[in-house]
């Protein structure tokens, strides 16, 4: 009998989805904007293929990540990875343990948003940072339910307030595109968003499929 393929190697596998620089961009990106350091305590929930977590321990971070797979184990032999459905457990932690919860493309994925988000207040420290990508729902409701995974859809406005009815500070959301040139030359978005509304939806050209779907960042403090 055959193997069942799970999640991860079904809609991630490295065929279809190669190993790129961008992780590692996006990492530095972020560990620079937000003013991370060297030794703060990071958790990734939802870690997947653990490629992040590598960024960011390449950041001479202290890392850990939760999945729900058991495949995200064999992505990484020197980072610890627990298992943990979020929409049924609790993230397996004590209070007050991480500087950083960090997650990309995982919040839209649960039935239950608001439990992960006080998840992630309980077990930041005092002062500690939850940084939260999802997609942008306005940019990409056409094709967002491609995957059909996919459960609860943000807006600048819906991930704002679900961290503010958690007590989070400083609260912060914005778009986002994923590209690095952008980042290093943001007048570049002006020519993507003029550009954006002649693109198809399901279009395969990296630099095209960016230019159209956005990106959330939101960024709060306990």
């Amino acid at each position: 009998m055959n193997k069942k393929r799970g999640y991860i190697s079904t809609k991630y596998s490295i065929n279809s989805h190669p190993y790129t620089s961008y992780p590692d961009q996006l990492c530095k990106y972020l560990f620079d904007r937000f003013n991370m350091k060297e030794n703060m305590t990071l958790l990734e929930p939802g870690c997947g293929r653990c490629e992040f977590l590598k960024g960011f321990k390449k950041l001479k971070m202290n890392v850990r990540g939760t999945d729900i797979s058991e495949e995200s184990k064999d992505f990484v032999k020197d980072i610890e990875i627990q298992l943990c459905d979020m929409d049924k457990e609790n993230l397996p932690y004590k209070d007050h343990t991480f500087d950083v919860v960090f997650s990309k493309s995982f919040i839209e994925h649960l039935h239950d948003p608001k439990k992960y988000i006080s998840e992630s207040m309980r077990v930041l420290k005092k002062g500690g940072l939850l940084i939260t990508l999802t997609p942008d729902w306005e940019s990409n409701y056409k094709k967002f339910y491609d995957d059909f995974t996919h459960r609860s859809p943000f807006t600048t406005i819906s991930l704002k307030d679900v961290y503010e009815l958690n007590n989070f500070k400083d609260v912060n959301t914005f778009k986002f595109r994923q590209l690095p040139i952008v980042w290093k030359y943001p007048l570049l978005n002006y020519f993507c968003s003029f550009i954006s509304i002649f693109i198809p939806v399901r279009v395969t050209n990296k630099f095209l499929r960016w230019s159209r779907e956005l990106m959330l960042i939101g960024v709060g403090r306990k």
